[in-house]
């Protein structure tokens, strides 16, 4: 299991957290907001069937197993976090990089 690393404001906020000294700034309206936002975030309204190699659905399994959830539910977070510009792809990236 990978340790997280804390920047010093993240480190300041799970202090007071645990020392049950923080308190949250957000008003109703903000916490209603965020509220919806993560509903229809995680709402699953439409099925999709993807043909895949035995071989990746493997390898899906395998990683979803490591990470404690249901490999559907990876594929789900995975396309989410692409889609909404949250995954990167390194190759990608690495390749830009390359002085040419």
């Amino acid at each position: 299991m990978t340790k997280t690393r804390l920047d010093s404001e993240e480190r300041e906020l799970l202090e007071a957290y645990d020392s049950g000294k923080f308190e949250s700034d957000l008003n109703a309206d903000r916490r209603e907001y965020l509220a919806s936002a993560a509903e229809e975030t995680f709402k699953k309204d439409k099925c999709i069937h993807v043909r895949i190699s035995n071989r990746d659905l493997e390898a899906l399994q395998r990683r979803a197993l490591e990470e404690g959830l249901p490999y559907q539910s990876l594929v789900s977070s995975v396309l989410h976090k692409f889609v909404s510009g949250g995954l990167m792809d390194i190759s990608a990236f690495k390749s830009a990089q390359r002085p040419r």
